[in-house]
């Protein structure tokens, strides 16, 4: 069974999959020291670490170097947030994704909206459906062998008949060929119950404030649960907070109380 088969069963299993995100190597080594089956790296954390606002403003090489020194790090699997895919074109998304698979990644997110400007906004749905068709044909016609976890953003940006809508998309992803669909910002039990009922894909949710508990999303039917960037965020908030207590005090002693 090859790796990227290993994580594929990894949706199919009865406990939802618990993908940890990551931005670094002491990231990912973290979590797999504490036993996650996964990770995942957060597009928008890795762009924040180099300096960079999220929507694809890094480099794809320079987001490369980053994907190959976890993946030379840890033993676990590896999924890569591809935002947009990192290219104008089909090809050149399937070129990004094919140095992903040779490299030893056995996932990738896919999403349907851009950053213009500093604005997210939604690919209609006739251009999203062609970018999608275009990449997973290529994919299969390529020989090229990943997990396609396609990102529908209704929900986060919060649009008109939001059910609807994602409705719509989900069968775009599953006509096409994906392998899941990812709907982060839907935290309602009655919103996740509709949608899980006609998806015939694994689907995975992301960490929010008002996002149910693991079991009830378990017994919901969702697939995969990502943290998306907060855990990066509460991180260097936590560091900030350390600061602000070592300026106060005029020494290091508050980073060893309680050693």
């Amino acid at each position: 069974m090859t790796a990227i088969q290993q994580f594929r069963e990894l949706h199919e299993q009865d406990e939802p999959l618990l993908i940890g995100n990551v931005w670094n190597v002491q990231s990912a080594k973290a979590y797999e020291k504490l036993g996650y089956q996964a990770v995942a790296t957060s597009s928008s954390a890795v762009a924040f670490s180099l300096g960079y606002e999220d929507g694809e403003n890094m480099s794809f090489d320079e987001y490369f170097y980053i994907i190959e020194r976890i993946l030379k790090s840890i033993t676990i699997p590896l999924s890569v947030d591809l935002e947009g895919g990192y290219g104008k074109t089909a090809e050149e998304i399937v070129l990004n994704i094919s140095r992903l698979a040779q490299a030893g990644v056995v996932g990738i997110n896919i999403e349907d909206s851009v950053i213009i400007d500093g604005t997210r906004k939604l690919l209609s749905t006739n251009d999203f459906h062609e970018k999608l068709n275009a990449v997973i044909l290529k994919l299969k016609e390529q020989n090229i062998e990943i997990f396609v976890n396609v990102r529908i953003d209704p929900f986060l940006l919060g649009v008109d008949n939001v059910l609807e809508e994602t409705l719509q998309r989900m069968k775009i992803i599953e006509e096409a060929g994906a392998d899941g669909i990812f709907v982060p910002c839907i935290t309602e039990i009655s919103n996740i119950e509709y949608v899980i009922n006609t998806a015939t894909i694994p689907f995975s949710v992301m960490c929010m404030p008002e996002l149910p508990d693991f079991k009830t999303l378990k017994s919901l039917g969702v697939k995969r649960i990502s943290s998306g960037n907060f855990l990066n965020g509460y991180i260097y908030g936590q560091l900030e907070a350390a600061l602000e207590k070592i300026g106060e005090a005029g020494s290091f002693s508050p980073i060893f109380q309680g050693q």
